[in-house]
């Protein structure tokens, strides 16, 4: 073989690499897109970008979240994360997941906790207590609980797990759309006060998720 032959061999190579490589990133992107996922958060089939997606905004705060319709890798799995920022003030709406426990690990600022968990006894027994960064919370499967923000100059960051695959709607019952699933005679007999004090609250059904004080 030729010098020359020598060299065009090698660009031929290099060529060949080259095409192999972008064929293979533009199959990665083809088979997100297949998949539904936006290939520039799941550039690899167990990568996720959490911090880098679209966050859901509320009025005190936001939420981002790796299940399995935009992880696919998580399909099966049993597993789903959420970032979540309270800003201050910021409450995550009292509720409880029918389905997954929940792993919270606190990533900076100081949260206010209450878990109420079964009666066993013929007594409830709420778990109140404040969580600082570096901290974990459990929550059990079906117990309502809630957190909010306890500093009154940083916003909260807490990363949720759950052992549950879906996303985070489809396993989560939160305690505005539980109340108001119920006729007002029945909570009043239930709380044991008038009708009338519920007057004031708003009978829409709907999920709050994140609100903040007023």
């Amino acid at each position: 073989m030729s010098e020359t032959d020598d060299l065009n061999t090698t660009g031929d190579t290099g060529l060949s690499a080259s095409s192999a490589a972008t064929e293979s990133a533009t199959s990665a992107e083809s088979g997100a897109a297949a998949a539904g996922t936006d290939p520039r958060l799941n550039p690899s089939p167990h990568l996720f970008k959490l911090r880098a997606s679209e966050p859901t905004i509320f009025d005190g705060g936001t939420l981002q979240g790796a299940h399995e319709q935009n992880f696919p890798v998580l399909r099966g799995q049993q597993g789903s994360v959420y970032f979540v920022r309270l800003e201050v003030g910021g409450i995550r709406e009292a509720h409880w997941h029918p389905t997954a426990w929940e792993l919270n690990y606190i990533i900076a600022g100081k949260a206010k906790w209450t878990i109420l968990g079964t009666h066993p006894d013929g007594a409830y027994h709420n778990d109140a207590f404040e969580a600082d960064e570096g901290d974990l919370v459990f929550a059990p499967q079906g117990f309502f609980h809630y957190f909010e923000n306890a500093s009154a100059t940083k916003a909260l960051d807490v990363l949720v797990i759950f052992n549950t695959s879906t996303t985070e709607p489809n396993d989560d019952i939160g305690i505005v759309g539980t109340l108001n699933s119920l006729p007002r005679d029945v909570l009043a007999a239930t709380f044991g006060v008038p009708v009338s004090a519920f007057d004031g609250v708003p009978t829409e059904i709907k999920p709050v998720v994140i609100t903040r004080r007023k």
